[in-house]
């Protein structure tokens, strides 16, 4: 006897179409068809669910939808039943639920020597998957389900392959995402029941209530706020799509309207107040006008120099966090960048390079900015699209500066791409 769900499945129509409503109210009734009590209520549960955690696997859609449509264990197996015939084995629900008895998972070789069912490594599907017929169990042809997104679709595409309405339409996702700095030692304190100082005039004034006896001692600690973040973004022609890009990001991104954002070309302009613009169309536009050297040529060194005299060396850069995003095409001196890198790397607590070159395995920093910057950079990431963004984010947020841990020959990188750097290559 054909299972329920598989029926309802089929009936309902293909899942391939991509309408994630509709996916979720055909499985829903999947359920309802199979026995289990799923209600209209906890249909709603579950769409809510989906919405909240964007799940980009089937292995978290299947948590979320056990999470809001199982109430009872005893009704697992049956969930897992029509779970398995809907998404046609992308997830081995075993795997999903930790059980070492279950099948092996999807596309491993079983005890028997056999692959089992097809479907994505370790039995976490991408929901954004292209539509295409995968093997079930018995062998049969089950359409995969392709819920993806046209954010999703974007978030995989390096930044100078989308076009501008592309990447406005990025902007949501950007959002998601927290530009956070290592904190540091305030010179304003609060109170703290275990603080190294102790507060006199408070203590008085509590010491009233005991008739000037000072029973209980207020003690204060220094306060922790994040370390400025200071951007200095190539606006090169060659760097045009990614600084338009990870302008955005800082806009758009939590924390990062806080930070200082320069621009550089042939000369160096302050963006902070172009960020402040509502939209991020708007303030890109007017980050374009305030730049008159948009897409021009790369005088990284000359740029760094005036920085640090107008800006870095007077406290700016003291004890900040650098990001400096260029490819490190130097048309100027190369030893003028790094007299400078090394100028500011004794003021900034850590200086970041972001690099999009350095999506690739075999990039060797032999350029001649590159090799006179690489030396002084506390990580290097590519920072290439929206998927590897993680990447740059972990390197703002590190607390500890790596410079101790940076072996040099001559002042050049020693070995390949991240051996000065004492860390793993981030691309």
């Amino acid at each position: 006897m054909p299972d329920p769900a598989s029926r309802h499945f089929r009936e309902g129509g293909s899942a391939v179409s991509g309408d994630l409503p509709a996916l979720v109210a055909r499985f829903a009734a999947a359920c309802h068809d199979a026995g289990l009590p799923v209600d209209p209520e906890r249909a709603e549960r579950l769409a809510r669910a989906v919405v909240t955690v964007a799940p980009r696997t089937t292995r978290r859609l299947y948590h979320c939808a056990l999470a809001t449509l199982v109430s009872d264990p005893a009704q697992i197996p049956v969930f897992d039943r029509v779970f398995g015939a809907v998404f046609g084995g992308l997830v081995d629900v075993a795997e999903s639920r930790g059980d070492p008895n279950g099948p092996p998972p999807a596309g491993r070789p079983s005890a028997s020597g056999t692959p089992s069912r097809s479907g994505d490594t370790g039995g976490a599907g991408v929901l954004h998957t292209a539509p295409g017929p995968v093997a079930a169990a018995g062998g049969t042809a089950v359409p995969v389900p392709a819920v993806a997104s046209a954010t999703e679709r974007l978030a995989g595409r390096d930044f100078d392959e989308l076009s501008g309405d592309e990447l406005l339409a990025l902007a949501a996702a950007m959002r998601r995402f927290r530009v956070a700095t290592p904190p540091r030692r305030s010179r304003r304190t609060r109170t703290a029941p275990n603080g190294r100082r102790v507060d006199l005039r408070s203590t008085l004034r509590v010491a009233r209530r005991t008739a000037g006896d000072p029973v209980a001692l207020i003690r204060r600690t220094p306060r922790r706020r994040p370390r400025r973040l200071v951007v200095l973004c190539d606006i090169s022609g060659s760097m045009e799509p990614h600084a338009r890009a990870l302008l955005q990001l800082l806009y758009c991104a939590g924390g990062g309207s806080g930070a200082e954002v320069f621009t550089f070309a042939t000369r160096l302009t302050r963006l902070t107040p172009a960020l402040t613009r509502r939209a991020p169309a708007d303030a890109l536009r007017r980050a374009a006008r305030l730049a008159p050297d948009w897409s021009g040529g790369t005088r990284i060194g000359e740029a760094l120099k005036q920085f640090l005299d107008s800006y870095g060396a007077r406290g700016m850069a003291r004890g900040a966090v650098v990001l400096i995003i260029s490819d490190g095409w130097e048309t100027g001196d190369p030893a003028l960048l790094g007299g400078q890198m090394a100028r500011l790397s004794r003021l900034a607590h850590r200086i970041v390079w972001a690099n999009p070159r350095t999506r690739q395995p075999e990039y060797r920093p032999l350029v001649g900015g590159m090799v006179a910057a690489w030396p002084y950079c506390d990580a290097v990431v590519s920072a290439h699209r929206l998927d590897a963004i993680d990447d740059l984010l972990a390197a703002l947020a590190d607390p500890k500066p790596k410079r101790t841990s940076r072996t040099t020959s001559g002042g050049r990188p020693a070995g390949g791409a991240g051996a000065t750097l004492g860390i793993a290559p981030c691309w």
